[in-house]
């Protein structure tokens, strides 16, 4: 599913139009990027939790050169399904 599937689903589902779907969408992207960047911790309760955590820095190998390389430390979001959804997809 894609971001305009995803609104037509949104709009038939809340009775919205697809312009209003589209808005409460990015609006919610949005709250989410925003508290992810603040490193706080969503919990969306049946569905699941977004988490942000720390891959420190490694050594690597450049698979052309065979050269060893260092990957840099960087954040990377996590997401946790919640019991809900590991529930429906089972």
């Amino acid at each position: 599913m894609n971001k305009s599937e995803l609104i037509e689903k949104i709009a038939a589902g809340a009775g919205l139009s697809k312009v209003d779907a589209k808005k409460a969408l990015d609006a919610t992207v949005a709250a989410l990027k925003d508290a992810l960047i603040a490193g706080d911790k969503i919990s969306l309760v049946g569905f699941g939790t977004f988490g942000i955590s720390e891959r420190p820095a490694r050594e690597g190998v450049n698979p052309a050169t065979k050269a060893k390389i260092t990957i840099a430390a960087k954040k990377v979001v996590k997401f946790k399904a919640g019991s809900e959804l590991a529930d429906a997809l089972n």
